[in-house]
């Protein structure tokens, strides 16, 4: 079963096939260690990939069964960095479509996109307006890609832009294994004065085939707490907060743990090339780097 889902999907987290198959964290573990020694399957960073280094990419049906707790929580979460009357942009992904739907209750706010999915999530929002770009639709992810796509960006200016992708290192930045969308998400990235990421632990430490968005580039990072004893993926999360990305870590219950970003307590808006940066925690947003430095080194412990 543990090989079967990891084949379909080419990235499952040990949380999901946990509860695929009804047993513990423990005995999942296990398992795919035993795969790993025959060479079956790769352990990355709290859950399994299919080996070779590179995961390709899983098409959305698959994509919108895994870490659902976890992206319901880091939408929540992130969803309270937007203000009423925004202009923004929001990429393509399963994530970024939670994040939409509840972008709907803020009103004055304008979405420029390419994913049909987060456009139909706004569809019903009388007081959000929703701007697509041209290109051409990639059925695999219901995303607009291509250079229409990317013709239709040229020019535009807006406060932040919210993507996800495939994987996430402190090395190389966000990634993405399509190439269409790669150069999609690099455009959208050009017309946002932030950059906002959102993934879930399983991506952290995940490098794929396409760079979208450079650590430098990365304003916030939004993302769930790692498992327990997942070292990787807290040594990764210390290494992005090294380079001067802001983390907010969201809890994976669906509650992101704490009050969301106020806006009486958000810095002015940065540049794409940031200076000193603050991180921040979705358990205690207006905690010191210093606090959450230490937050991130527990999960680093455990």
């Amino acid at each position: 079963m543990i090989l079967e889902m990891v084949r379909a999907n080419g990235a499952v987290s040990l949380r999901e096939l946990a509860r695929v198959v009804q047993t513990s964290e423990v005995t999942v573990r296990r398992d795919v260690r035993a795969l790993e020694a025959e060479g079956l399957l790769d352990r990355r960073h709290g859950g399994a990939v299919l080996p070779g280094g590179f995961t390709r990419e899983s098409g959305f049906p698959q994509k919108s069964h895994l870490a659902t707790a976890e992206k319901t929580a880091i939408a929540d979460l992130a969803a309270g960095l937007v203000d009423e009357g925004e202009a923004i942009v929001v990429g393509a992904g399963t994530t970024t479509q939670e994040l939409a739907r509840r972008l709907a209750r803020v009103p004055g706010l304008t979405v420029v996109t390419n994913s049909l999915l987060v456009a139909q999530a706004l569809a019903h929002a009388n007081r959000v307006e929703v701007v697509m770009t041209g290109g051409t639709l990639r059925g695999s992810n219901y995303a607009l890609v291509g250079s229409g796509a990317e013709q239709s960006l040229q020019g535009l200016r807006v406060s932040k832009a919210f993507l996800s992708g495939s994987g996430l290192t402190a090395e190389r930045g966000l990634s993405t294994s399509n190439m269409l969308s790669a150069s999609v998400d690099r455009a959208l990235v050009q017309a946002a004065a932030e950059v906002v990421v959102l993934a879930d632990h399983t991506k952290l430490g995940t490098d794929t085939m396409f760079q979208t968005v450079p650590t430098d580039l990365i304003t916030r990072l939004v993302t769930d707490e790692p498992p327990a004893h997942d070292d990787r993926a807290a040594t990764e999360l210390q290494a992005l907060a090294d380079q001067g990305v802001q983390i907010a870590v969201a809890g994976a219950s669906g509650n992101p743990g704490g009050e969301q970003v106020p806006a009486t307590r958000r810095a002015p808006l940065p540049g794409p090339r940031r200076g000193h940066v603050a991180l921040r925690s979705g358990a205690g947003l207006g905690e010191s780097a210093a606090a959450e430095r230490g937050r991130v080194a527990d999960l680093r412990r455990r």
